[in-house]
């Protein structure tokens, strides 16, 4: 089994800052994690290489601080990793992202499987999975909760998708990519030996040099979408009153006819 598992990395924070200029987010000096989801993405692609064999390599595209996430990626238990970095791929909306990280892809070659998180916690798209594959031109099984069958000789997998109204059974040809929720497994935390391998490993960096791209698609020139105006919501003015009774009985009853007067409920 070849997987391939595309992770992000992401502020370790809620608080958020965006350049007004360029409507992009501002990563220098904030702590970074890898993206919470792409964390599941990772264990069950391990999952699957302990039992078929084969090998897990982890792509991420990023500044070079991004080298970090990669890091813990192999700490975890994933045989290679790659980034990639260049200054003419920052800013890139999904779209972008996609096809630079689908352009990587085809240069690593042949795989059966592409792992994805759901989505990332700073953007919340969930697009870029979606628009690998679809770059990619094979077929996508998104919010994946269980890989139920796996055939390598027949190249095909069946999984078990969450949906609102309960999970459905679908079944793929391979290659195929998939994005998975929380339901899926427990990421296992690094080992000591881990931890060792990940300190000494050279992780390639991959430029647009490196890749076969048409540069009018990478970065924020590049992004067919684009932040035109950022503002913060006004506060709402909310307003309470304090229902003085004797009893909480009273208080409930008098609750109970402002709400039925104001037609809130019958």
């Amino acid at each position: 089994m070849q997987a391939i598992v595309c992770i992000k990395q992401v502020p370790d924070t809620t608080e958020v800052k965006i350049d007004p200029e360029k409507g992009t987010l501002i990563r220098e000096g904030v702590p970074s994690i890898i993206n919470p989801f792409d964390t599941y993405a990772i264990e069950e692609a391990l999952r699957l290489r302990e039992k078929f064999g084969g090998k897990v390599t982890v792509i991420t595209m990023g500044p070079p601080q991004a080298l970090s996430a990669l890091k813990e990626a192999v700490a975890m238990g994933a045989d290679e990793a790659i980034l990639l970095s260049d200054q003419a791929f920052a800013g890139a909306d999904t779209w972008a992202t996609s096809y630079t990280l689908a352009a990587a892809i085809r240069k690593i070659g042949s795989f059966d499987l592409i792992f994805c998180g759901r989505q990332a916690i700073d953007g919340d798209t969930g697009q870029v999975g979606p628009g690998v594959a679809t770059q990619l031109q094979i077929n996508q099984l998104t919010y994946v909760c269980r890989i139920s069958n796996l055939d390598f000789d027949q190249k095909k997998i069946e999984v078990e998708r969450l949906v609102e109204e309960g999970k459905e059974v679908v079944q793929s040809s391979l290659p195929c990519l998939i994005t998975v929720v929380k339901d899926i497994n427990q990421p296992r935390y690094p080992t000591i030996l881990g931890i060792r391998r990940s300190q000494k490993i050279q992780i390639p960096v991959w430029t647009a040099n490196d890749l076969e791209v048409n540069r009018d698609y990478l970065g924020l020139n590049g992004s067919p979408t684009r932040v035109v105006k950022i503002e913060t919501p006004p506060p709402r003015q909310g307003k309470g009153q304090i229902i003085q009774a004797e009893s909480i009985e009273q208080q409930v009853a008098i609750l109970a006819e402002k709400l039925i007067a104001e037609k809130i409920i019958v």
